[in-house]
């Protein structure tokens, strides 16, 4: 593939993006600052959204006339730590080397933003019908909650668009199917007594081993033949404990234990659907259980995300769009979560597709192979095309 003019432009942009350390703990107001300079010295109409604490924000900007039915080209700030990974080199100083672009957040997904803001000249100049606007949001790795404030803000403050476009890697293939996910917080609180009487107590270790059990018990469900989409890898919704800690000591009831689980359903499942069972199971079967001896016990479960799913829409415009400018016929469904059912769900058609392959993603050595800046640059220069 010939190199694209733009790409020397593109990854020095992605170089400053990756410098910034924007790990979702921490703020991302730097690399916000450096985005807006770069609006302004094209002349791009932008503004600032910040979150509650105001130690976070969104930028929406827009190229073009301020009317409805353009299209959102959307990304993410935020990277996932890298503390505990085995990086060979600083994972926030890009590095370039056999063709990829190493370093955090260079695949998931500051390409994508990159490869938008070294785009903005020849958006300016592309005399444009419709707007091309740009929203980069915040808190993707931990909530998708990021873009919503501007979402509810579309068609009323703020342009209606016609499509929305979620840059997560997707190798250039255009995605318009993702699972939902949902994430808990359970907590059983038992009563403290001498492991060698336990009639005396109530063991909250016993209640959430019986209650990850009955999570793996709905795994299986899940895997019925019936409820298999074949597009998705696993096929199936998956439900999933990742931590579980509780006691104090091999010889005391445990007082209390916590574990954190997850739920990613298939487009069309409630992303509710393995809570309202779990809080079944917990009430019918392992709460009596634990208050076999006394009734200062309990379970409670916290939600702590509710990401919805993307789910298929043929024919639509952010589709057909898509289709267009990769030169497809073909759409794929991918099992992460992204932001783009909140745009769904906000009446925008969208689809997922961005530089990179996701199993690069959270890793170490995290790369964006350059022929894949290529790819998106040769995207959004024919997205002019379609806008004019």
């Amino acid at each position: 593939m010939t190199a694209d003019p733009r790409r020397a432009r593109a990854i020095e942009i992605l170089s400053r993006l990756v410098a910034f350390d924007t790990e979702s703990s921490k703020s991302n107001l730097a690399l916000i600052d450096y985005v807006e300079t770069l609006l302004r010295e094209a002349g791009v109409a932008f503004l600032r959204a910040p979150n509650a604490a105001g130690d976070k924000a969104a930028v929406f900007a827009t190229i073009g006339p301020m009317a409805d039915g353009g299209v959102v080209l959307s990304g993410h700030t935020d990277v996932v730590p890298v503390a505990g990974q085995a990086w060979t080199s600083d994972p926030f100083t890009l590095r370039e080397a056999d063709g990829k672009l190493y370093g955090r957040g260079s695949c998931d997904m500051k390409g994508f933003a990159a490869l938008a803001l070294a785009m903005l000249p020849e958006f300016k100049a592309g005399k444009l019908a419709r707007p091309i606007h740009l929203l980069l949001s915040y808190d993707e790795e931990t909530t998708c909650l990021g873009p919503v404030p501007l979402i509810q803000r579309f068609g009323k403050d703020l342009p209606r668009p016609g499509a929305c476009i979620v840059g997560e890697p997707t190798l250039m293939e255009v995605a318009d199917a993702h699972k939902s996910i949902s994430t808990y917080e359970t907590t059983a609180r038992g009563f403290e007594a001498h492991s060698s009487k336990p009639a005396l107590g109530a063991n909250a270790i016993t209640a959430a081993a019986e209650l990850v059990h009955e999570i793996s018990r709905m795994q299986a469900r899940y895997e019925a033949p019936e409820l298999l989409n074949p597009r998705f890898d696993p096929p199936y919704s998956t439900v999933h404990v990742g931590v579980l800690r509780g006691g104090t000591a091999r010889n005391i009831l445990a007082k209390e234990a916590k574990f954190w689980w997850e739920f990613r359903g298939l487009p069309g499942t409630k992303p509710d659907e393995a809570f309202v069972a779990f809080e079944t199971y917990a009430r019918e079967v392992a709460l009596p259980k634990l208050a076999r001896f006394t009734q200062d016990v309990g379970i409670e479960t916290r939600c702590e995300v509710e990401v919805p799913g993307l789910a298929p829409e043929p024919g639509s415009r952010a589709e057909a769009l898509a289709l267009k400018l990769t030169r497809s016929n073909r759409t794929i469904a991918v099992s992460y979560a992204t932001e783009a059912g909140h745009f769904q769900q906000g009446g925008v058609a969208t689809v997922v597709c961005g530089p990179g392959s996701i199993d690069q993603a959270h890793q170490p050595d995290e790369y964006l192979a350059v022929e894949q800046v290529d790819k998106g640059l040769r995207f959004m220069r024919e997205l002019i095309g379609e806008m004019g």
